[in-house]
C-alpha cells in the first residue's frame, strides 16, 4: 500500500468517524429534549438549576428525566468535541494527500521530460 493510498483510507475513516460524532450529537439532543419534556410534564412549576428542571419530590419519572437530561448533555458535548477533532484530522490527511499527489505529479513530469 502506498503512502497516498494510506492517506486516502485514513481520510475516509476520519470522515466516517466525523459522521458518527454528529449522530452522537443528534442522539444527545433527542435524549436532552426527551428528559426536559419528561420532567416538565410531571410538574406544573418545576424548580430550575441553571437549565435543568427538577422536582424535589421523589418520582420515578423525575429520575428518568434527570438521567436523560444528563446523558443527553454529555452526548451533545462529546459529539461536538469528537466531531471537531475528526474534522481537523481529516483536513490534515487531505492536505498531506494533496502534497503527496503534487510530488508524484512533479516526479512523473520530470521522468517524461528526460
Amino acid at each position: 500500500m502506498s503512502f497516498r493510498d494510506y492517506l486516502h483510507e485514513k481520510a475516509e475513516e476520519s470522515r466516517h468517524n466525523e459522521t458518527l460524532a454528529y449522530l452522537m450529537f443528534l442522539a444527545g439532543v433527542i435524549f436532552f429534549m426527551g428528559g426536559m419534556l419528561e420532567t416538565l410534564s410531571l410538574t406544573e412549576n418545576p424548580e430550575w438549576f441553571i437549565f435543568v428542571p427538577y422536582h424535589a419530590e421523589p418520582l420515578a419519572g423525575g429520575v428518568l428525566g434527570l438521567t436523560m437530561i444528563i446523558s443527553g448533555f454529555t452526548l451533545i458535548v462529546f459529539g461536538i468535541i469528537t466531531g471537531i477533532n475528526y474534522s481537523h484530522n481529516r483536513s490534515w490527511y487531505i492536505q498531506e494527500l494533496r502534497k503527496a499527489t503534487s510530488l508524484e505529479k512533479k516526479s512523473l513530469a520530470r521522468e517524461e521530460t528526460d
